[in-house]
C-alpha cells in the first residue's frame, strides 16, 4: 500500500531499535523545513521515552 508523504523511523542508537514511526504528510516542504520538523519530533520522542535526545536519530523508511 502506497502512503502519501514520506515515512521516517526514529531509532535509539544505544539499542538499535526503532522506537517511533512518523509520516510527514507534506512532502513539498523545503529540505531545511523537513529537517526542522524532524528535529521537533526527535525531541518529543526523547521526552516521551525519557532518553537523551542525542541518542535518537531518524532514517527515511524506504519502501520496496
Amino acid at each position: 500500500m502506497k502512503t502519501a508523504g514520506k515515512r521516517y523511523k526514529f531509532i535509539n542508537s544505544e539499542t538499535g531499535y526503532a522506537i517511533y514511526y512518523y509520516t510527514l504528510k507534506t512532502v513539498e516542504l523545503a529540505t531545511d523545513k523537513i529537517k526542522e520538523e524532524l528535529e521537533k519530533v526527535k525531541a518529543q520522542v526523547a521526552i516521551k521515552y525519557n532518553i537523551f535526545v542525542g541518542t535518537v536519530y531518524w532514517e527515511e523508511v524506504k519502501e520496496d
